[in-house]
């Protein structure tokens, strides 16, 4: 089985460290579908504009963990890795953002500011 894998491998990963680096794109791959699918069905429920923008934020995620994989088996260039990772993580970190500005200041349920 390490054999395939380091066979897979991009020619710049040592052949020592392809079976941990594929472990960790798996689990990040499995992690980040996860988190976009809990986010697409809030969204589906919630139907909202923050909700939206929450789930294409962790769809980022997952675009992102795919260029890694490309990355690692050599079908994504490491250049284009390294544009592609910045410019998701500007992405991912603006929609956050946009997300908690459009929400506007918090509500306070605090009974003594009725009075």
């Amino acid at each position: 089985m390490t054999g395939v894998i380091v066979s897979m491998a991009a020619d710049w990963i040592p052949s020592g460290y392809a079976p941990h680096l594929f472990v960790g794109l798996l689990l990040a791959g499995l992690s980040t579908v996860a988190l976009f699918g809990l986010g697409l069905a809030a969204y589906l429920q919630r139907r909202s504009t923050e909700y939206l923008l929450v789930t294409l934020a962790l769809g980022g995620l997952v675009v992102r963990t795919l260029v890694g994989w490309g990355t690692a088996m050599g079908v994504v260039p490491m250049v284009v890795h390294h544009v592609a990772a910045h410019l998701l993580d500007f992405t991912i970190a603006a929609l956050v953002l946009y997300t908690v500005y459009r929400r506007g200041p918090s509500q306070s349920t605090d009974a003594s500011q009725d009075a």
